[in-house]
């Protein structure tokens, strides 16, 4: 069986029934607006509930850029914005910031007149669920008529002809595809894509933004978008919104199709959104999925409404893998989180120890596995590859079919080895990432002082729920002691998607890590 090398360094909503946020009795949360780029004046009310330190509901503003996707259909409700001046004012950001010169590839073709078809229908009065959202769609992802790439040499110019499955069901809701962003060559690359560059981490540009769903999670951490799609086969959703302090959920496995996405691995591969809080993946989650689903859009609907009631769950901790290559911030963050789940309510139940390794062993097989079916007739040609593809297609390429078929069998023991040992539990809350953003200089990741290699980091929390298909949200659970971002990460059984965000909701309505914003982007003192 294949040990992975390190790699060489170079639902629906009703908008009629929204709250008027101007209503005198509408409470609305105080945030500190992040000092605005020049011409981005706009301003929308801000739509999560808060009471000042009096106890009176309070109403705020804050600027587009930083809005939310239920900040938005607020404002759009209430006559305060449209879609069309949004997509005017992030555009504004896009082009003066420096995460939309290297996270932010091309623009959608049409968006312009969708945010005008958006616009009219908030006039009319027949907004659709998530009209006027405009979203970023990863560079593997097909949207009609639009330059898509894979962050490969190998593509050229190549133009897709249809949306993928999920675009198209965003856009049938009234999402808007307005731009596309950066990742790894064909998901699986270095930081260093040969075509467009590597994407800096908006909090210290020396940093990586992890991957592969590199320019998504730069995009939103910047705040040049609300929402975005990303693609996850070993933790590309999760590791960037690790890394860049957002929240990003790994479906379970088939909930979104993966039709019209340059695969990976046909075994591991998921699609699923990336946004800045748990509340905006609810939001807009159900209408992606494959196959509607009555209780996971009435699920998802009740977290626009009210608090999210997450008493009485039982949260299983874990412990030996999950823990063991862990930085003591991240593990000071994580046990915080956990008190906060019992303060909610929430019973904490140790799980038994799980033994991981040979586990996410299997997964790295199949990925590589697959990855060369993939791409081994290319190896020719492998100067046009990136360094770490490359490196990854080569140790796929020598895998023994009997190895890859044994990875495939340890799937189903990886699925009855963790619901064994959530036995009696609804969630499992494991750190995210062992440390903080890694280097891009030296493709380390900093833990307790130890310079520990990416590949030993990256994939180590995630890889195993891509294997078992069970859901995962990674969110915000603090800062490290270098001031980056970390996470938790909340998983589910199969299928208990709508469950992982209610407790992320919960979360993040008692603690403010996923407002927390990069210091370039912050208010001066």
């Amino acid at each position: 069986m294949a040990v992975l090398q390190q790699i060489p360094a170079p639902e629906t909503l009703d908008p009629a029934g929204m709250r008027d946020p101007t209503r005198a009795d509408a409470p609305f949360r105080t945030v500190p607006a992040a000092a605005p780029l020049a011409g981005q004046d706009l301003f929308v009310l801000v739509n999560e509930p808060q009471r000042s330190r009096e106890g009176r509901p309070v109403r705020a503003s804050v600027s587009v850029r930083h809005a939310g996707v239920g900040d938005l259909l607020h404002a759009y409700a209430a006559g305060t914005t449209t879609p069309s001046d949004v997509l005017s004012a992030l555009r504004i950001a896009i082009d003066e910031d420096a995460s939309g010169r290297d996270a932010i590839l091309a623009r959608v073709p049409g968006a312009d007149e969708a945010a005008a078809e958006s616009t009219r229908r908030w006039q009319a009065g027949t907004a659709r669920p998530l009209e006027g959202i405009p979203f970023g769609i990863k560079d593997i992802i097909d949207v009609a008529e639009t330059r898509v790439t894979s962050g490969s040499m190998f593509t050229g110019d190549r133009i897709a002809l249809d949306d993928a499955p999920v675009v198209a069901a965003l856009r049938a809701a009234g999402a808007i595809p307005f731009v596309m962003t950066a990742t790894t060559e064909f998901a699986t690359g270095s930081p260093f894509n040969p075509r467009y560059g590597a994407v800096a981490n908006p909090w210290d540009a020396t940093r990586w933004t992890g991957g592969s769903s590199t320019g998504s999670g730069a995009a939103l951490a910047a705040r040049l978008l609300p929402l975005a799609l990303g693609t996850d086969t070993g933790g590309s959703i999760r590791v960037p919104s690790c890394w860049c302090g957002t929240t990003g959920l790994k479906p379970s496995r088939e909930r979104v199709s993966r039709a019209g996405v340059a695969p990976l691995s046909w075994t591991l591969d998921h699609v699923g959104p990336m946004a800045r809080s748990a509340a905006d993946i609810a939001a807009s989650f159900p209408v992606m999925t494959a196959l509607f689903d009555a209780g996971l859009s009435a699920e998802c609907e009740g977290l626009r409404h009210g608090p999210a009631d997450v008493a009485g769950l039982r949260i299983g901790v874990p412990c030996g893998w999950f823990t063991d290559q862990v930085s003591s911030d991240v593990l000071s963050n994580w046990r915080s989180a956990l008190t906060v789940f019992e303060t909610l309510g929430c019973q904490l139940v140790p799980m038994p120890q799980i033994d991981v390794e040979p586990l996410h062993k299997a997964g790295w097989t199949i990925l590589l596995s697959e990855l060369a079916t993939y791409h081994e007739e290319r190896i020719d040609r492998a100067a046009l590859f990136d360094v770490g593809l490359v490196h990854r297609l080569r140790q796929g390429m020598e895998i023994r079919a009997s190895d890859y078929g044994r990875a495939l069998q340890m799937r189903l023991q990886a699925q009855e080895t963790v619901m064994a040992a959530m036995a009696g539990m609804d969630l499992m809350i494991t750190p995210g990432l062992g440390g903080e953003a890694g280097r891009l200089d030296t493709l380390t990741v900093d833990v307790d002082g130890r310079n520990v290699p990416f590949q030993d980091i990256i994939s180590r929390n995630t890889m195993l729920f891509d294997l078992t298909g069970f859901p995962a949200l990674m969110l915000p659970s603090g800062l490290g002691q270098h001031g980056l971002p970390t996470g938790i990460q909340i998983v589910g059984r199969p299928m208990d998607d709508g469950l992982c965000l209610r407790a992320g909701v919960a979360f993040q309505a008692t603690t403010s890590h996923h407002r927390a914003l990069p210091p370039r982007l912050e208010v001066p003192a």
